[in-house]
């Protein structure tokens, strides 16, 4: 019969019996709300035909419903004191595969054709708050042939990824998620739902990986190089962000937002993910002096 981690006295004898402590380093904050772990794993594309890759099982309450759902489920846990507890919560499971390491030290295409041969991938997490930006790009820039990723984040970061390019709210990761997705915000998640409860409230979302502005960006590494120094300096002018951190000379920026009909005095937070697109493709033709590469 399978364990009901939602049963608050049930998870704390658990994690006593096993000495178990949380760790404010590793930003544990385990899911214990009965509604949420159910609606994540239907919402995360956990169903036959797909093997998920879950980050941070925890003590496998989100575990027990990918697992139930999915083909298979392999979760990548980098707390070693809670392998045991994992063997004890969901070792019933035989479509499950319990990893220890840490996500970002792993090569997930090699991982992914190794756990999921022909099989459809989804991730599924509840993710650190401290890390969530490294692994969500570790995950998109590595190429590897992910459907969905599907994350419970901060409300405050959800809100950032989910906003539209170009708008107030924005950031650089929302221009470097939405060039490999769409990004949806799907439900919020009060702070109670967790033990320990953290300091803010949170969200579930999914962002739907499609590559959408790979086949249109002339150099990729030129337009995160650009979005990363832009947005670092977010209240200057883009000419004035970009001259100071990445040295292009002040005409040759110029000159590049008059070709795409850009005032002169505009902000890197101000662009849509078309413009730039565009004044990437301009900009990385050219030395920082202006001179056309050969």
């Amino acid at each position: 019969m399978m364990i009901n981690l939602t049963d608050m006295k049930t998870v704390r004898s658990i994690l006593s019996r096993h000495g178990f402590h949380f760790s404010k380093k590793l930003g544990q904050n385990f899911l214990v709300d009965p509604s949420v772990c159910p609606r994540i794993a239907e919402e995360g594309n956990a169903a036959p035909g797909f093997g998920v890759l879950e980050i941070g099982p925890g003590i496998g309450t989100l575990t027990q419903q990918l697992a139930l759902r999915a083909e298979k489920v392999t979760s990548v846990e980098l707390d070693q004191r809670l392998l045991p507890i994992l063997e004890e919560t969901v070792g019933e499971f035989d479509n499950l595969h319990i990893l220890h390491g840490d996500i970002l030290q792993f090569d997930v295409p090699q991982l992914l054709e190794q756990e999921f041969p022909g099989m459809h991938v989804a991730v599924c997490a509840n993710l650190p708050y401290y890390i969530t930006t490294p692994i969500l790009m570790h995950l998109l820039e590595s190429g590897a042939p992910i459907d969905s990723i599907t994350v419970m984040v901060q409300k405050e970061v959800a809100e950032k990824l989910q906003a539209p390019v170009g708008t107030r709210n924005s950031g650089a990761i929302t221009a470097a998620v939405n060039y490999y997705g769409t990004v949806e915000m799907l439900f919020t998640v009060p702070r109670d739902s967790f033990l320990p409860p953290p300091n803010v409230d949170s969200a579930v979302i999914r962002i739907d990986v499609q590559k959408r502005y790979a086949a249109d960006t002339k150099h990729p590494k030129h337009f995160f190089a650009m979005l990363k120094n832009g947005f670092s300096q977010r209240r200057k002018t883009l000419v004035n962000s970009l001259s100071a951190t990445m040295h292009y000379e002040k005409p040759v920026l110029l000159d590049a937002l008059r070709k795409l009909g850009l005032s002169e005095t505009v902000r890197m937070e101000n662009l849509t993910m078309e413009q730039l697109v565009a004044l990437s493709n301009c900009l990385s033709e050219k030395d920082s002096s202006g001179e056309e590469k050969v």
